[in-house]
């Protein structure tokens, strides 16, 4: 089983950066939004925020990004490039 988290980053005005409301146009134009279990925030002005904590867990730092775990092969994959994620997860869909 195969889990996505999409981490969005708010700026400290609260506003969304321009590449997240981008990248979540193209989820939906795409029809790949279907692909996300989780949407969380790395929000600026909260360093606790939970998408700031997964940014240093897995030494991301830029946002948009794409955290695919699979259960079934214990293995986590991250993708902060939107075309990546996408072929990505087309491929696992033809398998799945």
């Amino acid at each position: 089983m195969t889990q996505v988290t999409f981490v969005k980053k708010k700026l400290e005005n609260g506003d969304w950066c321009a590449k997240c409301n981008d990248v979540s146009a193209r989820l939906e134009k795409d029809g790949t939004a279907g692909f996300i279990d989780r949407t969380v925030v790395a929000d600026l002005a909260d360093p606790k925020s939970e998408g700031i904590q997964l940014a240093e867990q897995y030494s991301m730092d830029r946002a948009p990004f794409f955290v695919v775990k699979d259960s079934e092969t214990n293995s986590v994959e991250v993708f902060d490039v939107y075309f990546k994620f996408k072929r990505h997860m087309e491929r696992f869909a033809k398998t799945a």
